[in-house]
């Protein structure tokens, strides 16, 4: 009996009504062309993940016995198959999907509601195989899309904190600022691949390895993503609440040095004493001298307040210096990391609550879990495949469209579509355009996949260039009170 993952091919990733829809499409339509779009829910979003869908599932060939096996499947569960459709695919295409795939370059940032993927048939008689791949390919693209798009946010909130409170060119420390400590709480190792890669798109700090071997495997990158020693309640309270000090102080002997980063969690028992009594005193002077620098973790409590006050207990203890903008930073042997309760929410409030109390973003880093990786879903960005137009077999393309009358906002594109840069009074807009324009003014949209064959292949430090966060991105609209 073969397992759950060798029965799921191209022929069997679907919805079930998309079984029946070979029969369902005009007898004269030979090719039907669709795209993907983020139809909002943010200004802007960061396109990425579809190289590795197409690595993962469009470069094996469909065979004859995937026919059969789905065949007996789809009968039994009450719906049509067109077997004469895949055998056409096998026999004459060596079990290859006959697409033509064109998309932005991964890593582009642009405004939602613009083509981001463009999918049409190679082959006139499998005008339904277009749509029929939707189910999986858009699981492909909204998902880290959506993963990239929210941690660059986040990355915008940091880096314009960091630009009002640091005398640190703000790129020397941005890149780690905000730690994935998603992997636990995502619903599967391939949720982990996808969407730790995604904040690798922004961030380089992450304790998700599957997100790190993702880029390494899906876009030829080397090691990308990087952490330090930690500690977790497990292995301070192993000592005892009697021994608390102890646990910390073996934490000191086995991961500080010159120029070493260790974190440890410090709220197993009372965060206020771990901070105030026994890092900033009993073990101050081997924390000072040991030449690296500890991080206390906070891991209760209310995250809006609680980092505050340890780092205020931290500089009490190990006192602080006032930067040339006029906030208060650590000395450089002791630092915070929030790692509870972080999310798109929180974040940027506790980096306003820091700056009301004058305390530089110099001091704190985060770690955001579930609320990186499994907090979204595809209405987050509201990301759709659709139809947009189709060719008889005369050859003559029509458009294709939704209006619903009960919901603008779904209305969808029409036509061949393109995506062009647009130059006007000094700044530089993406904005969709049909394909016959787009094609003479300079097509964004590359062909990536046709019919089995990967076109391009991208390096993962190039999708990283492309999403690179520019000065003039650093204060976002919900930040202008800073």
């Amino acid at each position: 009996m073969k397992n759950v993952l060798q029965l799921l091919t191209a022929i069997t990733r679907t919805d079930s009504y998309k079984l029946s829809q070979f029969k369902q499409y005009p007898p004269d339509t030979a090719y039907i062309s669709s795209y993907i779009e983020s139809r909002g829910g943010e200004q802007e979003s960061v396109f990425f993940g579809l190289q590795a869908f197409i690595k993962d599932y469009m470069m094996t060939p469909i065979t004859m016995a995937d026919i059969d096996i789905a065949e007996k499947i789809v009968k039994a569960h009450g719906l049509p198959f067109n077997r004469e459709g895949w055998e056409i695919i096998v026999n004459e295409y060596n079990g290859m999907l006959p697409l033509e795939i064109e998309a932005a370059p991964e890593g582009t940032v642009m405004p939602t509601h613009n083509i981001q993927v463009q999918v049409v048939n190679t082959d006139p008689r499998l005008f339904w195989l277009t749509s029929y791949i939707e189910t999986a390919m858009l699981r492909g693209v909204w998902y880290p899309s959506t993963v990239a798009t929210k941690s660059r946010k986040m990355k915008k909130i940091i880096a314009a904190a960091l630009q009002k409170t640091s005398d640190v060119p703000v790129n020397d420390q941005l890149f780690f600022k905000l730690h994935d400590f998603g992997a636990r709480g995502a619903s599967s190792t391939e949720t982990a691949v996808l969407g730790g890669m995604s904040h690798l798109v922004n961030f380089m700090g992450t304790d998700t390895v599957e997100g790190v071997i993702g880029a390494m495997q899906y876009y030829g990158a080397e090691v990308c993503g990087f952490s330090i020693p930690a500690s977790e309640h497990s292995t301070i309270t192993s000592w005892g609440r009697e021994n608390e000090v102890k646990a910390y102080d073996n934490m000191i002997n086995q991961f500080a040095g010159q120029g070493k980063i260790y974190a440890c969690v410090s709220d197993s028992y009372d965060i206020y004493n771990a901070s105030e009594n026994l890092w900033g005193d009993e073990l101050k002077e081997k924390v000072i001298n040991s030449g690296g620098t500890l991080v206390v973790r906070p891991d209760s409590g209310d995250p809006l307040t609680v980092p505050i006050e340890v780092i205020k207990l931290l500089m009490k203890k190990f006192g602080f210096t006032v930067n040339r903008k006029g906030y208060k930073v650590l000395p450089s042997c002791v630092r915070v990391i929030q790692g509870d309760g972080i999310n798109e929410n929180s974040l940027p409030q506790i980096v306003e609550n820091m700056i009301a109390a004058g305390l530089s973003i110099d001091n704190i880093a985060f770690g955001m879990g579930g609320g990186l990786l499994q907090a979204w879903n595809r209405d987050t960005l509201k990301y759709a495949m659709k139809a947009s137009a189709r060719c008889d077999t005369n050859g003559v393309w029509t458009d294709v469209f939704k209006d619903p009358i009960s919901d603008h906002g779904k209305v969808s594109k029409k036509g061949r579509l393109g995506l062009v840069v647009e130059h006007g009074l000094g700044s530089t807009v993406i904005r969709t355009v049909p394909k016959d324009i787009a094609d003479k003014r300079g097509n964004l949209l590359r062909k990536v996949y046709r019919n089995g064959e990967l076109l391009v292949d991208d390096m993962f430090d190039d999708i990283r260039k492309r999403a690179f966060l520019k000065d003039a991105e650093y204060l976002p609209p919900d930040m202008d009170r800073y």
